[in-house]
Order: structure tokens, then C-alpha cells, then sequence
């Protein structure tokens, strides 16, 4: 065979593999939208139809849609961000296109009041991992790492910190080490820890709404341990997309123009708004029923993994505090991807949705995020337990 054949028979079964592969990650994919039982019904499997039917109906309940549509950050959006704020017991709060850009701001504007660019946070939390390293790119900010270890930091360890920073970043829950809080008690010592070293304390609240059952206080209260709260309007409470930042009405004012500068002074944002809004008024009142059934989904979980009699399995934190936990076995990704379809496929049962991934370490470990909202409130204890030792049966099977 000549070099040219051998080269063009290769390219085949190259293109060969790759559709397979496309063709496997399409019918899982397919399977799991079509599973009529499961703990969350993510938006990002929703049909478009059914996610604009949703917005309209709810639209009408939520806002005066008499009103004329909002122009640069007026109208609906501003009232939206007055809710926030006093939702937030702040002065003030302004509407983002995204987290990482509220966040930015906020970071960047206290680094110019406190002189000190350097801001703590952990090693894992969002800037670090999710945002292309914008914090030092973008914004001229200097990360610090607050601790090492997978929990959130010590008021010790931010006492100990041998450099001085400008800002306490804290992300609750902090998402990649299980979505873990820490005490109240702990989280007022770290607060006040950072104040003692002449530092602002910033939240990355993104799911600050489904942290009130873990704390037993208000949103109010939690936010008033900090200078500046960002939450998320996507996330918890299932929104379209969008962000806010609250915090002193000097802040916020100058957030606006530092928003404008990063391109987020967007000229019509009512979708967004009015699906934050449908989320404060339908989903946020439901989110500490949320955190309870997924308490109870992750004890039967652990039963479940028992009486299949695998020999290792995490669930983290074995008592969750928010409405979203991790699960960790020890099988590749690939297998774990292909059982959660092929049960889904047999029984219209998924009991994990989200994808599988390998941490790194430990190797031959994967893990994955189980949310629990409103489609997985009527799973009963026995209803898991059994799901779970039918989807380690799809595994070995």
C-alpha cells in the first residue's frame, strides 16, 4: 500500500472513531432528556419551547408586563436590583451579564479603595478554576491562596496569611471540594479575622440563596458579615442567566461604570430580569424543602452503594448543605457516563445527570454533582436506595 493510502486510511478511521464517539455522546445525552424520573430537571435540557412557554405564563405573575421594556439597566432591571438589595440588607445592588464579571468589578473597585491588590480566596474556588485566570489577565488582581486544605479557610489560617491582601474572598458554598459551608460560628471568626488585617470581605454567593437552612439565618443576616455579595440568578434559582452585586451604594455606583467598561451596560436585559424575578418568587421560597430531600437523597445514595456491595464509594459531604452534593466511585468516567444512559434507556430512571469526570487524584476515581430541586421532591428513601443498585448494575453490566 502506498504512503498516501496508508495516510488516507487512517484519516478514515480516524473520522470513523470520532462519529462514533459523537454518536454515543448524542444518545446519552438523548436518554437523559428523556428520562421520566429525576432528582433535577437541569433548564439546560429543557426544550426551547417549554423554556420560553414557562417564561411567559410566569411573567404575568411576577411584573406589570404593561410596562415598557427596560433600556440600559431601567425599568425591570432596576427593580429587580432593588429587590436584591433588600433582599440582601444592602443599599444598593447592580445587574450583571455574568458572575465573573460582577465579580471582577467588585474585587477590582475594593483594590483601588484599600490600595492592596492581593486578594484571598482558596485554590479551588471559581476565579481559580472556571474564569481563565481573568482575576491576573484581565483585572490586575493577585490571587492568594487562603488555605490548602479542601474546606473552606480558617480565621486562623487568615490570620497566619505572611503577606498583607486588600480583600477576603469567600465562595459559599465553596462548590469543588462537595459544595461545603462552614459553621456560622466559623464563618463570623473569619470575617472578623480578615477585618482584623485591615481587609474588605467579598461573598461569591452564586448559591448564597440555598445556604439559609445550613446557617439557620436570614439572607440578610448572612450578607451583612460581608462589604459586597454577588449571587447568581442561573443557578439556585434557575434563571435564564445574569448575576447581581450588592453591597454600599458608593460601590455599586462605581461598579456601574467599571460594568460599562468591561462591555456588560447591555441596551435590553427584561428575559433575563423578569426569569430572575420568576425565581425569587417561585423557586427561592422552596430551596430549604430542596436542601432537606437532598440530606435524605444522599443518606439513601450511601445505602444504596452499600447493599450493591461496592467495596468504595464517597458521598461528599455525607450530610449536605446545600441542595447539591458530590458522589465519588471508583470507575472510569466513560463506563459511569454509559450506565446513566443505558438506565435511563431501560427503566426512565436517572439518578445521575450531570457528566462524570476523573479529579486526578486518586487515579481510577471519577465523581460527579447530584442536585436535588423540585422534579426529585416525591423520590422516596427506597425509591433512591433501589435506583442506586440498579445503576450499579448498568455498570458491571
Amino acid at each position: 500500500m502506498s504512503e498516501n493510502n496508508v495516510e488516507n486510511a487512517a484519516n478514515t478511521e480516524t473520522a470513523a472513531t470520532a462519529e462514533k464517539a459523537e454518536d454515543k455522546a448524542q444518545w446519552r445525552m438523548r436518554m437523559l432528556r428523556e428520562a421520566k424520573k429525576v432528582l433535577a430537571r437541569p433548564s439546560a435540557t429543557v426544550p426551547l419551547n417549554e423554556r420560553l412557554a414557562t417564561l411567559v405564563a410566569r411573567s404575568a405573575t411576577v411584573y406589570d408586563l404593561s410596562s415598557p421594556p427596560d433600556v440600559y439597566g431601567d425599568g425591570v432591571v432596576a427593580d429587580l436590583e432593588k429587590r436584591v438589595a433588600a433582599l440582601l440588607g444592602k443599599e444598593d445592588a447592580a445587574f450583571f451579564p455574568t458572575g465573573t464579571m460582577a465579580q471582577q468589578v467588585a474585587l477590582r473597585c475594593w483594590a483601588e479603595r484599600t490600595g492592596n491588590r492581593r486578594v484571598a480566596l482558596h485554590p479551588v474556588s471559581h476565579p481559580e478554576v472556571f474564569e481563565a485566570d481573568a482575576f491576573r489577565t484581565v483585572s490586575d488582581l493577585r490571587p492568594m491562596k487562603a488555605t490548602g486544605a479542601p474546606r473552606q479557610p480558617t480565621a486562623q489560617e487568615i490570620r497566619d496569611l505572611p503577606e498583607p491582601f486588600g480583600a477576603l474572598m469567600l465562595e459559599l458554598p465553596l462548590r469543588d471540594v462537595g459544595y461545603l459551608l462552614p459553621t456560622w460560628e466559623e464563618l463570623v471568626e473569619v470575617t472578623e479575622a480578615a477585618r482584623e488585617r485591615g481587609a474588605v470581605v467579598h461573598f461569591d454567593g452564586a448559591r448564597l440563596w440555598e445556604c439559609t437552612p445550613h446557617f439557620k439565618r436570614s439572607l440578610a443576616e448572612i450578607a451583612a458579615l460581608a462589604d459586597s455579595v454577588y449571587v447568581s440568578f442561573y443557578k439556585s434559582l434557575d434563571g435564564l442567566s445574569g448575576a447581581a452585586l450588592a453591597g454600599p451604594s458608593s460601590l455599586i455606583e462605581e461598579s456601574r461604570i467599571w460594568r460599562h467598561r468591561y462591555g456588560g451596560k447591555i441596551f435590553q436585559q427584561f428575559p433575563a430580569a423578569l426569569s430572575a424575578l420568576i425565581g425569587l418568587d417561585h423557586e427561592l421560597p422552596r430551596l430549604p424543602e430542596y436542601v432537606a430531600q437532598a440530606r435524605v437523597v444522599a443518606a439513601a445514595m450511601a445505602e444504596g452503594f452499600r447493599e450493591s456491595g461496592l467495596g468504595w464509594f464517597k458521598v461528599q459531604p455525607e450530610v449536605p448543605h446545600t441542595l447539591q452534593f458530590q458522589v465519588w466511585l471508583p470507575f472510569a468516567p466513560e463506563a459511569l457516563l454509559d450506565a446513566a444512559a443505558r438506565q435511563a434507556e431501560e427503566s426512565g430512571v436517572s439518578v445521575f445527570q450531570l457528566p462524570w469526570w476523573e479529579p486526578g487524584l486518586p487515579p481510577g476515581i471519577a465523581l460527579t454533582e447530584v442536585t436535588v430541586t423540585a422534579a426529585g421532591l416525591d423520590w422516596t428513601p427506597a425509591e433512591v436506595q433501589a435506583a442506586v443498585v440498579d445503576f450499579v448494575r448498568c455498570i458491571e453490566g
